[in-house]
C-alpha cells in the first residue's frame, strides 16, 4: 500500500488532468443533489440518547441505601418511647430525612444537564420521525450529471487528451454506460466506474516476469534512447539479488560511456558484476562473452543492456537483432525474455515503438518508466487493450523502491485520482 501512496502522489500530473476534467464534464450540465445517506448517517449517535427515558436514572436511587448506614443515629428515637404523640412527629422527621438528602438533588441536576443539551438541539428534531429526517445540519449536497450520449462523448474526449488512445477510450466510456444511461452520477461515482473499467482491461497484462529453472535466464533489455533502460536494469538486478538471485549485468551499450559508468554504479550497489567492453566494441560479441561467463559461474539471470534506438532507424534495429542471432548460438531459446522499456513521457509514440520492436525483438513483456513526470500516464491502458503484453513493472523515480510490481487495481486508482 505504501507504493500505491507513492504512484497517487507521483502520478499527480495525470489524475489532476482527468480530475479537473471530470468537474468541467458534471458541472456543465449537472444539478445539486442533497444525499439523504449522509443526512441519516448522523442518526445513530443521536439514537443514543432515546435511552433517556428517565426509569434508567431511576433506579440510581441505589445510593440513597448509602445514608442506610444512618440507622446508626436511630438509637437518638430511643427518647421517643416516652412521650407516645412524637410518634406523629417521627413520620415527618423520617421522611424529612430522605427529602433534605442531597443525593436526590443531585441526582435532579445531573438529569438536567442532558436535557439543557438536547434542548439546544430540540427544535432541529422533534420526536422520532424528527431524529430520522431532521437532522438538517448533517445534510450534504453534491453535483450529479445524468449519463446521456452527450456527457459520453464528453468522457471520451477527456480519455483521449490522457492519452489513452480512441479505440480504448471508447471501449472505456462503453463498459461505463452499460446499464447506467439515464442515471445521474457525482465526480466520485464516475472515478469509481473509470477506475473499475481500466483495471478490467489491464487485469490480464499484470504479470511479473516469469523466472525459469533453466540457468543461465537470459534478459535482453530494449528501448529508445532515454527510456530508463540502464536505470531499470540497475533496479531489477538489486530485487533479484536481494530475493537470492545470482545476477550478472552486461554493458551492451558499447557506444555511451555513461551508460556502462551508470550500470557499474548499480553493479557495486547491489554487489553484482558488471561485464563491459572498449568503447565501440561490437555489442553481439559482449553478449556472446557475457553469456559463456554466465554459464561458467552457474548464475541464475544475464541482463543484457542495449544501445537506445529509434525504431525508425533500421540499421540500428538490425544491430539488435544480431545480438539475437548471436546468443542464440550459445542457447538457441534465449533471450528467455526481452524487456521493452517504455517512457511514459512519449505518451501515443510508444504504441509504435512496442509494435516495432515486437516484430524485431520478439518483445515479452513491458516495463513503463517515468510515470512520475507526465500527464499521459493513459497511454499504458491503450498498450494493454492493443497489445496484451504482460506489464512487469512501472518506476516513478530514481530511488531503488520507485520500481515496483505493476498492480492493475492500484494503477487505475492513481491514474483517476481515486483514494483506496
Amino acid at each position: 500500500m505504501s507504493f500505491f501512496k507513492k504512484l497517487k502522489s507521483r502520478m499527480f500530473k495525470s489524475s489532476s488532468k482527468i480530475d479537473e476534467g471530470l468537474d468541467a464534464i458534471v458541472q456543465n450540465g449537472g444539478e445539486e443533489e442533497e444525499i439523504v445517506e449522509e443526512a441519516v448517517a448522523p442518526v445513530p449517535p443521536v439514537a443514543d440518547p432515546i435511552p433517556e427515558p428517565e426509569p434508567e436514572p431511576e433506579p440510581e436511587p441505589e445510593p440513597e441505601p448509602e445514608p442506610e448506614p444512618e440507622p446508626e443515629p436511630e438509637p437518638e428515637p430511643e427518647p421517643e418511647p416516652e412521650v407516645d404523640d412524637p410518634v406523629e412527629d417521627e413520620t415527618p422527621a423520617a421522611l424529612a430525612e430522605p427529602v433534605a438528602a442531597p443525593t436526590p438533588v443531585q441526582f435532579d441536576v445531573d438529569l438536567t444537564a442532558p436535557l439543557t443539551e438536547q434542548a439546544a438541539s430540540e427544535p432541529e428534531r422533534k420526536g422520532l420521525l424528527g431524529r430520522f429526517f431532521g437532522g438538517g445540519a448533517a445534510a450534504k449536497t453534491v453535483v450529479k450529471r445524468t449519463l446521456d450520449d452527450d456527457m459520453l462523448e464528453q468522457l471520451e474526449e477527456l480519455l483521449i487528451s490522457a492519452d489513452m488512445g480512441v479505440d480504448t477510450a471508447l471501449r472505456v466510456t462503453a463498459n461505463m454506460a452499460e446499464g447506467r444511461l439515464g442515471r445521474r452520477l457525482s465526480v466520485q461515482e464516475i472515478k469509481e466506474l473509470m477506475a473499475q473499467e481500466i483495471a478490467r482491461i489491464m487485469e490480464p497484462v499484470a504479470r511479473p516476469m516469469p523466472l525459469y529453472a533453466k540457468t543461465p535466464q537470459v534478459v535482453l533489455v530494449v528501448g529508445v534512447n532515454g527510456s530508463g533502460k540502464t536505470t531499470t536494469i540497475g533496479k531489477l538486478a538489486s530485487q533479484f539479488k536481494a530475493a537470492g538471485k545470482s545476477v550478472v549485468i552486461a554493458a551492451g551499450d558499447t557506444f555511451r560511456a555513461a551508460a556502462v559508468e551508470q550500470l557499474q554504479v548499480w553493479g557495486d550497489r547491489a554487489g553484482v558484476p558488471v561485464l563491459t567492453a572498449p568503447e565501440g566494441s561490437d555489442p553481439a560479441s559482449l553478449a556472446f562473452d557475457a553469456m559463456t561467463k554466465a554459464q561458467a559461474d552457474g548464475a541464475d539471470l544475464l541482463m543484457i543492456d542495449t544501445a537506445g534506438r529509434l525504431q525508425n532507424r533500421a540499421d540500428l534495429m538490425e544491430e539488435l537483432a544480431k545480438i539475437v542471432r548471436v546468443i542464440r548460438k550459445k542457447d538457441p531459446d534465449a533471450p528467455h525474455n526481452t524487456l521493452l522499456v517504455l517512457d511514459a513521457t512519449t505518451g501515443q509514440n510508444a504504441v509504435q515503438q512496442v509494435k516495432v520492436f515486437q516484430e524485431l525483438a520478439d518483445v515479452s513483456g513491458l516495463a513503463m518508466t517515468k510515470l512520475d513526470g507526465t500527464a499521459k500516464g493513459g497511454v499504458l491502458v491503450a498498450l494493454a487493450d492493443k497489445f496484451g503484453l504482460p506489464i512487469h513493472a512501472i518506476g516513478v523515480g530514481e530511488q531503488i523502491d520507485d520500481l515496483a510490481p505493476f498492480d492493475p487495481d492500484d494503477f487505475a486508482a492513481a491514474l483517476v485520482g481515486l483514494d483506496r
